[in-house]
């Protein structure tokens, strides 16, 4: 098979871009819809969206606590390629998200900011404006892939750095910028320290695991952990990431199928593991957030979880009901990149998840599959009511945000 046979190939061309770009420009029409649909008068909570920590890496690493791992950290600096994927993501060095030019935001070009104000607070608050959003959750983006470096006291110093930073620079700016705190998972006992020194700190709602990592979540380890969540009121969230060197995805060659497959594979395995061994059952009250994995593979795997456990019920002995139960009533999803080419199975998907109470809004801007919020606020089958729960206060009640919509458009 010739695999760079060019008559097999959908060209599309390359775009040259300017040094520098807007967000305000880029999303000027998601603006002028959010406000045709009157969105002032809704709360809207983004619970996904990004920034690129290492762009502001000589920053964050004068968090880092060990005098020497922070000196080996500004050493590692690069100012034209930051410290893209924490050199983990086994793509070479090729960046997908600005698909050849066409959509440049995260191309390591620059956006002119305003003076006196963190680049990542005018950028959020930016993004926010335009989309019409009262709050938006904000998590790293090259970090996703920390959990799988070798060392596991990197994920310690630099998801501690990463946290502090994030608080002292960004969130403490403005109280509409939300983070769930970098859990360096690997070690559970700093994980734990992690909880108690961040539980409480300006804009951290919960914690987040990025779920690239072969740490399974179900170990007894990790009690404590889940444990000191529930007592807390503080939500743990799962967030979707690709590595193109796990061996299970190895074949696949093409970006496209690695970016359909990563994010939904690595939620998939961590999901069963955590409704299998009864993690809902010994947590009641912890509530899981399962992050950028859309939404088609979960009434897959209800369907396939139950079927298996009507069958082998002694293999999971802590659980009380099906699978899907606890996948319905125990965990919350966020949308993005929400399947839309066959709306019947996606209104058969939002009733099996419980929408209306289960579902958040995401956007995961500014990668290129970005979603606005008319993508639910659109969708002809959702009452009203559902619409502003999944748009906005499904997260409210999940995170005991105010409510009152925050915005002017």
């Amino acid at each position: 098979m010739d695999v760079l046979n060019k008559d097999r190939v959908h060209e599309l061309p390359v775009q040259e871009i300017d040094v520098f770009t807007d967000t305000r420009d880029i999303l000027a029409h998601a603006e002028k819809a959010a406000k045709r649909r009157g969105f002032q008068d809704w709360l809207i909570c983004d619970v996904d969206a990004h920034h690129t920590e290492t762009i502001s890496w000589h920053e964050l690493v004068q968090y880092i606590e060990d005098p020497v791992i922070r000196h080996q950290a500004m050493l590692f600096h690069d100012e034209k390629m930051g410290t893209a994927s924490y050199g983990l993501n086994g793509d070479m060095g090729l960046k997908y998200q600005d698909v050849g030019g066409r959509i440049p935001h995260q191309a390591g070009i620059r956006e002119k900011v305003d003076d006196g104000i963190h680049r990542d607070v005018t950028l959020t608050r930016r993004a926010m404006s335009a989309l019409g959003v009262d709050y938006m959750v904000l998590f790293p983006t090259p970090m996703l892939t920390l959990g799988l470096h070798p060392q596991p006291e990197m994920e310690v110093y630099l998801g501690r750095a990463y946290n502090r930073w994030l608080i002292d620079k960004v969130l403490s700016k403005d109280d509409r910028i939300k983070t769930l705190a970098y859990l360096p998972f690997n070690v559970p006992k700093e994980a734990e320290r992690t909880i108690e020194e961040f539980s409480g700190q300006p804009g951290v709602i919960g914690f987040c695991v990025p779920s690239t990592r072969h740490k399974p979540v179900h170990h007894n380890d990790y009690m404590r952990v889940y444990s000191m969540l529930q007592e807390r009121d503080l939500p743990i969230a799962f967030h979707a990431a690709y590595h193109w060197q796990d061996q299970s995805l190895s074949t696949i060659n093409r970006f496209l199928g690695m970016h359909a497959l990563g994010f939904v594979w690595c939620n998939m395995v961590h999901l069963t593991n955590w409704i299998l061994n009864g993690i809902p059952e010994r947590f009641p009250k912890l509530k899981s957030i399962w992050v950028e994995s859309g939404l088609a593979w979960v009434p897959f795997l209800m369907q396939r979880l139950d079927d298996q456990y009507l069958m082998r019920p002694s293999e999971a002995p802590q659980l009380k009901k099906l699978p899907s139960e606890y996948m319905r009533e125990s965990c919350w999803y966020t949308t993005q990149p929400m399947e839309t080419t066959n709306m019947k199975a996606l209104e058969l998907t939002l009733d099996m998840i419980n929408a209306e109470t289960q579902l958040l809004f995401a956007s995961d801007w500014p990668h290129f599959d970005f979603d606005l919020p008319q993508e639910i606020y659109d969708l002809p089958f959702l009452s009203e009511q559902a619409k502003r729960n999944i748009l906005g206060l499904n997260a409210a009640r999940l995170f005991n945000l105010d409510p009152t919509p925050r915005k002017t458009l």
